[in-house]
């Protein structure tokens, strides 16, 4: 919640900041708000890093989220992150 309203109040945000966000929510069991900070986060023109695809992705493994996992596959493969040894280890786990 403090993490939150921090985040809202930035002026501004970089990959950074929005993975650590993700990251939070994942760890916190609030996966739906970590892929929707993933959503947001591309919307406002950043694009995602490895990590922001690992802690992405460990929200969809820890909800069990097939469709944001498979949403996440496809972000994945069309950033060119599918050969990357750091998001490949997330995506088997």
């Amino acid at each position: 919640e403090h993490a939150r309203s921090t985040f809202d109040k930035m002026p501004y945000r970089d990959s950074v900041s929005w993975t650590t966000m993700m990251a939070v929510c994942a760890q916190n069991g609030h996966d739906g708000e970590a892929l929707q900070f993933f959503q947001q986060m591309q919307q406002e023109g950043l694009f995602p890093d490895d990590f922001a695809f690992v802690a992405v992705l460990s929200a969809c493994s820890n909800g069990a989220a097939l469709a944001g996992g498979k949403w996440i596959h496809a972000s994945i493969v069309s950033h060119g992150f599918e050969s990357d040894v750091v998001v490949g280890t997330a995506l088997v786990n």
